[in-house]
């Protein structure tokens, strides 16, 4: 946690002895009266809080002072095919911390059907994922998540796809026209959609959809991956590709 994060309505009160945020100033940063830490509100601004007392309960009361917008999120949309639950949390927290803008969750034809009746979203867990990466790269918004159930649902409804401005990926490793990295090498787009399958991968109904929607298949090798390490391999080549990591 390299940034402690709050709510609008958090920011402007006092933190209790056993929340985590408390535990973590107290304990790991070691903070007391009169100390400062990096502090944001959730979607808004970044700036820095200054404790005004402990009291001797261990409610930390402080105030916040913005010192700027925050890191804004990059123009990056993944559709990712619902991965096993485990994965998933790794994953939403690493994309996070990469900067993506907006994660869309699908079923697809190979999903394992029981990951889609998973709670992890409904019970927040995919949420926190999010907000942990987020903490984690130092910024203060947070990735739009959405659900589908099938990745016909995600290019009917989502308008993005339909951007003429953006750049349409689709990793694959059966049926790809280019590698990624020569694809990237000849595009200026300012913003790139890149839809990434589950464990099983693609269904030739589902490559031929995404043709049809104007996706490249681009493929990243011959090694297969896991779709939590394909995630945040492709986020990192496409993010660099459009000069966000340099």
């Amino acid at each position: 946690m390299n940034i402690c994060l709050f709510t609008t309505e958090e920011i402007k009160k006092s933190l209790p002895k056993n929340d985590e945020r408390a535990k973590h100033i107290v304990k790991v940063l070691h903070k007391n009266a009169g100390d400062s830490f990096d502090a944001g509100i959730i979607g808004g601004a970044a700036g820095v809080a200054t404790i005004t007392k402990i009291s001797d309960d261990g409610e930390i009361f402080f105030d916040f002072e913005p010192k700027s917008a925050g890191k804004k999120l990059y123009p990056l949309t993944l559709i990712i095919g619902f991965p096993r639950p485990i994965q998933l949390r790794r994953l939403l927290r690493d994309v996070a911390g990469l900067g993506a803008q907006k994660v869309i969750l699908c079923g697809t034809d190979l999903t394992e059907k029981s990951y889609l009746d998973s709670n992890v979203v409904s019970d927040g867990s995919a949420y926190q994922m999010l907000l942990d990466g987020t903490a984690q790269a130092a910024s203060t918004h947070v990735p739009v998540l959405e659900v589908a159930k099938s990745l016909d649902e995600v290019i009917i409804s989502n308008e993005q796809l339909a951007m003429s401005n953006s750049s349409k990926i689709v990793l694959d490793n059966r049926r790809a026209t280019c590698s990624l990295h020569d694809f990237l090498a000849h595009e200026s787009a300012h913003s790139v959609v890149a839809a990434i399958g589950s464990e099983r991968g693609w269904t030739e109904r589902e490559r031929d959809l995404l043709e049809k929607a104007g996706f490249t298949l681009c493929s990243m090798g011959t090694r297969i991956l896991r779709t939590e390490t394909a995630a945040t391999v492709a986020s990192s080549i496409i993010l660099d590709s459009m000069g966000f990591l340099q």
